[in-house]
């Protein structure tokens, strides 16, 4: 199955555009329409402040996720915020039977670790602007 490995480039992609596109979704409200958020964060034992933080973080680091720029550092944060939103608030109301409640959450932290530990991909504004001798080793790989 080694074809699929020519693939990987790919699918970093499409991870990266699917996962970035629903924290843009998600941190938009927090951003433009913050007064139902600021209600909800208190009830779940975040102060209000942190509607803004969560916000921004899921906005611009789910835009950076799209572009593939500072990949590793925005899915390290995103997977961070991810975390605490799932042990403050999933565990201790839901406890761990309820997987339905929680699929969400667990779903995005865990693209965003796989981002956090395998990069951006070839496809990415990283790898040309963090990667550029990657790259030219790659086309230099003698045949086999």
């Amino acid at each position: 199955m080694q074809f699929l490995d020519k693939l990987k480039p790919l699918g970093l992609l499409i991870l990266r555009v699917a996962l970035g596109a629903a924290f843009v979704f998600h941190g938009y409200p927090k951003l433009v329409n913050p007064a139902h958020a600021l209600r909800a964060f208190p009830t779940y034992g975040f102060p209000g402040y942190f509607v803004y933080v969560s916000g921004l973080l899921e906005v611009f680091g789910g835009g950076l996720l799209i572009a593939g720029l500072f990949t590793r550092g925005a899915a390290l944060l995103l997977t961070i915020e991810v975390g605490l939103v799932f042990v403050r608030t999933v565990l201790p109301t839901v406890g761990i039977y309820a997987f339905g409640r929680y699929e969400m959450p667990l779903l995005l932290g865990a693209m965003s670790l796989a981002l956090v530990t395998t990069g951006a991909g070839l496809i990415s504004l990283d790898a040309f602007t963090f990667e550029p001798q990657r790259g030219k080793a790659l086309k230099k790989k003698p045949a086999k």
